[in-house]
């Protein structure tokens, strides 16, 4: 038996190829499957099953299509109700990959679907040896339950359940393998360590310690990161079968020309990939900024439009071709071209350009210390989490995504100033607000980080934590 882990960043995913001699399973696949098909050539071993632990909500799912080019079987949760083609599973029923044995183990919590996949390798002996828990149990934390509207209490009351009564009867030897690691929303403590064991999640994972269970539905219902838009959209195209990739628009190269006759569609909206510093200096007007070296995948599902027509601005074609695929990851299916030659093209065309100012922390230091903030507003973009840990005096808290709504809670001829963590949320903030007729817009360059580098405000421990959700924190974006 051989194991191959993948883990794509910023969506924190991870799924696994389970080998055998001759044939392989793929444990809840991406939606590109390249890496599954070269890996079982390079095995010589053929793709015969695909398994999901559940109807992911933060990704598309790679299962129809991967099923589409190898034919492989896709074995799916019974309670799913999917509507693709599928074998519906149980708990009890036991899949066989050459001699390897995968046993359903019905886990409810997370979502209604959610089951197991235990594992015994028969040329080594009975017991099993790993399980491939998907969203129910992570290193460290365990599945949020409270993703479906009205129920989360019920989940939780299941995930307890789950939990205690079947994950936690398995032997302190038997390898944990989950769908997510640090930095997923599906949970909201995770680890960054990737694998685990029973024993090792049954001594420190701290919603584990919970023995009382009202206390523990509490704990799961309360001070939950928020859910971005796009969570509900993809649970509900990975129930009816996401489209195959190449029924999708093609990349279409676009001169300015072309491009502008485009975004005059009211059905078309332009997104700008660059980084914020070069957003700041030009864009085209009433574009949205989502930074492809932030976590472009996440706020992109989380704020645009899915009904519309996307044109891109990148630096150059492969910049695009990035956020394509990371916007297909999240389910936005309608990127259909981008600006050749980038903004200095459409400059170098004589077409009209916006600008948002970047501000040093010396500069916002001077302007709260000199200025009285009836002068101007500051806007604190990051999570209600991080701004409470610490933010600026006098700063109001709108997280980014909630401008799309609360923009009319401030007041657009009054200089607005946004800060985030390190400047992505706050530029994606500026975007919004640019849209809705703000003219005097500030984006604070090194958001919070630099802030406090600078020794104008103590560290947020929350800003300063590498391993905490996205919606929490930018800090560390650029890895991604």
């Amino acid at each position: 038996m051989l194991l191959k882990h993948y883990y794509i960043e910023k969506i924190a995913h991870s799924s696994y190829i389970l080998a055998g001699t001759k044939s392989c399973a793929v444990i809840d696949p991406s939606r590109d499957v390249d890496l599954y098909l070269e890996e079982a050539r390079k095995l010589g071993v053929e793709i015969t099953h695909i398994l999901e632990t559940h109807l992911h909500a933060d990704f598309v799912s790679g299962h129809v299509e991967l099923a589409h080019r190898t034919g492989a079987d896709i074995f799916m949760p019974q309670a799913g109700n999917c509507a693709f083609d599928h074998v519906p599973v149980s708990e009890g029923d036991v899949l066989e990959v050459d001699a390897i044995r995968l046993e359903v183990m019905e886990t409810p919590g997370h979502s209604p679907e959610s089951a197991c996949y235990v594992v015994r390798d028969t040329s080594r002996g009975e017991g099993p040896l790993g399980v491939f828990t998907g969203d129910t149990l992570f290193v460290g934390d365990v599945g949020r339950p409270d993703l479906f509207p009205n129920r989360a209490e019920e989940l939780a009351d299941k995930l307890y359940h789950s939990l205690h009564e079947k994950l936690l009867t398995l032997p302190d030897h038997c390898e944990v393998y989950p769908a997510h690691g640090a930095g997923s929303l599906c949970g909201r403590t995770l680890s960054a360590k990737r694998r685990s064991t029973i024993g090792y999640e049954r001594r420190y994972n701290q919603p584990l310690q919970i023995e009382d269970k009202g206390e523990f539905i509490r704990s799961l219902t309360s001070d939950m990161p928020p859910a971005p838009d796009h969570f509900s959209r993809c649970n509900e195209i990975n129930r009816a079968g996401p489209a195959l990739l190449s029924e999708l628009p093609k990349l279409e190269a676009l001169d300015p020309s072309q491009f502008k006759e485009r975004m005059q569609d009211p059905g078309v909206i332009v997104v700008d990939v660059r980084n914020y510093d070069a957003f700041g200096s030009q864009h085209i007007r009433g574009a949205w900024h989502v930074a492809i070296n932030g976590n472009f995948p996440t706020f992109a599902g989380w704020v645009l439009p899915p009904d519309r027509e996307i044109l891109l601005v990148a630096e150059g074609y492969e910049g695009a071709k990035q956020a394509n695929l990371w916007a297909r990851r999240v389910g936005l299916d309608r990127i259909t071209g981008y600006l050749e030659g980038g903004m200095l093209a459409w400059a170098v065309a004589g077409q009209p350009t916006a600008s948002v100012r970047q501000l040093s922390a010396e500069d916002l230091h001077e302007m709260v210390q000199g200025e009285s903030l009836s002068s101007f507003v500051l806007v604190d973009a990051r999570s209600a989490l991080e701004y409470e840990n610490m933010h600026i005096e006098g700063a109001v808290n709108i997280p980014a995504p909630d401008l799309r709504t609360r923009f009319q809670e401030l007041e657009p001829d009054t200089p607005t100033v946004l800060i985030c963590s390190s400047g992505h949320r706050a530029s994606l903030g500026a975007s919004i607000l640019k849209q809705h007729g703000f003219q005097e817009v500030y984006n604070v360059a090194g958001g919070m980080t630099g802030y406090n580098a600078a020794g104008y405000s103590p560290k947020c421990s929350v800003c300063a934590n590498p391993h905490v959700s996205h919606a929490f924190t930018d800090v560390l974006e650029t890895r991604g």
